[in-house]
């Protein structure tokens, strides 16, 4: 297919969500080694437009760069406590 991408349908973004979200799962399980999530990562793709597989992925990486920023490296002053 060519041309422009048509904007997808409302089944079609949930199947591309729960793509992403049991190809997420599996790189929690499995520390994040891509090798043991293939399937789920073909399926992933095949399933959402190329620039959200793009962006999705650009986003896992924040959200495990926050988390990591979160459980270790950023250590605010402790007054406050949490906000």
């Amino acid at each position: 297919a060519g041309g422009e991408m048509s904007a997808p349908t409302m089944e079609e973004r949930k199947a591309c969500w729960g793509a992403r979200d049991e190809f997420w799962q599996c790189l929690d399980r499995h520390a994040d080694n891509a090798s043991q999530c293939e399937k789920l990562r073909r399926s992933f793709e095949s399933l959402c437009p190329q620039q959200w597989v793009k962006y999705f992925d650009k986003r896992r990486d924040f959200l495990k760069y926050k988390k990591k920023l979160e459980t270790e490296g950023y250590h605010p002053s402790e007054t406050g406590g949490k906000s």
